[in-house]
């Protein structure tokens, strides 16, 4: 049996039983590329349109012909199985691809190894030349298999750092750091492994070239974090407080911190992206999350599909959020929490607080709603097809800062807080996983659960917010029984942009009420 390898980790290449297949055709390496990917028959009418499709029906189906019978002379006539209307690779051969070989690694949670077979962006440097619909699925391939090569990384970063094999951690992080040259999250994890390591004339230069990077790109300097770590005042032996910590449940792996203490625990679960490492990042955000910790023992997690928890195949329902709520809960020893839900986090919260009143002290929704997307009787929400455009455009805006001028418009102008959520974004999810995520909060919808919340309830809204509209706070307050309803000035749907003082003290007036 022949033995085909397609390398698609990089700059594309097929080998047959380990020679290299000399292939000058760039549509042709195309074709093979997304036939290995498809596992499956492909269309000759998807080829001829994905490959020609500015030229005439009769034109493309020469060419493809052309272009098959050219394939069959540089791969053998026992490679390529065709009809007239499908092509396939032929059964009687091996066909491996490395990026299937990546995400299977990941999917068994060997992600050391997992790393290894991560050699390159997916087609790194290639495209057939004016096919825009193989370009836009090669976009799409290529920001799932980013996203979990970055997830792969952090996670052998954070295994070999507990292990105290530092220099294997450093070499991660560095390759970490390849991915996102700004994130200083990523910076500091390779200047402390190095540090811990015993080379310190390396973690300056890497501390060198970081400082050089913010000041080039955004005109910043480190983080005093960051600093201290060469100063001497930084204490190596942890990773970074707060660190991240690991629980199953439902088959799904989920990333989570605790961080501070109290008499009560304050959980919170963000919106539709998030990172537990990442969002530490942010100056005013870290400054607000430091802020909760100090009325209580904050616990942050990552929904399943986001961020560092599991993401093939589980996408975010409120039911499973809910659950996965409970599972880290339990792993965290905790027995009485406030549920702080953000944003499409509300309705997970929502979820639990009525599943189990006797674990929940208090709930607190902020900017959030109780439905996806509007109906006649629900006003306060996009209609589905404006989601969807909405949608669209954020994906498309993948990559960048997008969508910040709606989350938050007093930061869309600062360069720092554009780099940090692009970052975020990229290192939190993907655009075709996103997707997924976003179309199961759109189609959520728990205003059946309102009226059997018996928790105490703090709803808190911005009236300008652009993401969630006013209506849908004054909705949750309305229909919870007893809720305190608080509308704060502004525009931003992040509660830590903007003036987050009155965030802040309406949220300790309620925590301090409950532990009272």
């Amino acid at each position: 049996m022949a033995m085909f390898s397609v390398r698609t980790l990089g700059f594309p290449e097929i080998r047959r039983d380990g020679r290299l297949c000399q292939l000058a055709l760039r549509k042709g390496l195309a074709l093979l590329v997304y036939l290995a990917e498809a596992k499956t028959s492909v269309g000759r009418d998807a080829f001829a349109t994905m490959l020609w499709p500015e030229c005439r029906e009769e034109v493309v189906r020469a060419r493809l012909r052309r272009l098959l019978h050219r394939l069959h002379l540089a791969l053998g006539d026992d490679v390529l199985i065709i009809d007239r209307s499908t092509v396939r690779w032929s059964e009687s051969i091996d066909v491996q691809v490395d990026s299937q070989l990546f995400e299977q690694a990941c999917d068994r949670g060997e992600f050391e190894r997992a790393c290894r077979e991560y050699s390159g962006d997916f087609l790194g440097g290639f495209s057939p030349g004016d096919c825009p619909e193989f370009d836009e699925w090669a976009f799409f391939r290529r920001e799932a298999l980013r996203g979990r090569a970055i997830q792969a990384l952090e996670r052998v970063v954070h295994d070999k750092n507990a292990a105290s094999d530092y220099a294997a951690a450093a070499a991660h992080a560095g390759r970490l750091v390849e991915l996102d040259p700004l994130s200083e999250v990523y910076g500091r994890h390779l200047i402390r492994n190095f540090l811990l390591a015993g080379d310190r004339a390396t973690a300056q230069r890497h501390f060198e070239a970081l400082t050089q990077r913010l000041s080039d790109e955004l005109n910043v300097a480190p983080e005093p974090e960051t600093c201290a770590l060469l100063s001497g005042s930084a204490t190596l032996s942890i990773e970074e407080p707060p660190s991240t910590r690991y629980v199953s449940g439902g088959g799904v792996h989920l990333a989570f911190q605790t961080y501070g203490a109290g008499r009560l625990d304050v959980l919170l679960l963000p919106g539709f992206v998030s990172h537990v490492e990442r969002v530490w990042e942010e100056p005013r955000c870290r400054t607000f999350l430091s802020s909760l910790a100090g009325m209580g023992r904050l616990i942050l997690l990552d929904r399943r599909g986001v961020g560092l928890s599991d993401r093939v195949g589980f996408n975010p329902s409120v039911d499973a959020t809910a659950q996965d709520i409970g599972t880290v809960l339990d792993a965290a020893g905790s027995r009485r929490v406030v549920l702080f839900g953000a944003s499409e986090g509300g309705p997970a919260c929502i979820k639990f607080a009525v599943d189990h009143p006797n674990r929940v002290a208090g709930l607190i929704l902020f900017g959030s709603l109780a439905k996806g997307t509007a109906t006649h009787d629900y006003p306060y929400a996009l209609q589905a097809s404006q989601y969807d455009a909405w949608l669209r455009q954020l994906i498309a805006g993948w990559g960048g800062p997008a969508g910040i001028e709606t989350f938050a418009p007093s930061l869309c102008g600062d360069i720092q807080a554009r780099a940090w959520w692009a970052g975020m974004l990229r290192a939190a999810s993907s655009p075709g996983a996103i997707k997924g995520v976003l179309e199961t909060l759109r189609d959520m919808d728990v205003r059946h659960l309102l009226g059997r919340v018996s928790v105490p309830t703090l709803v808190l809204h911005r009236h300008d917010d652009r993401a969630v509209r006013i209506g849908a706070g004054r909705h949750l307050a309305s229909h919870i029984a007893h809720a305190l309803y608080v509308e704060l000035d502004g525009a931003d749907h992040w509660a830590f942009a903007g003036d987050q003082r009155p965030v802040l003290d309406n949220i300790r007036r309620f925590v301090d009420g409950l532990a009272a």
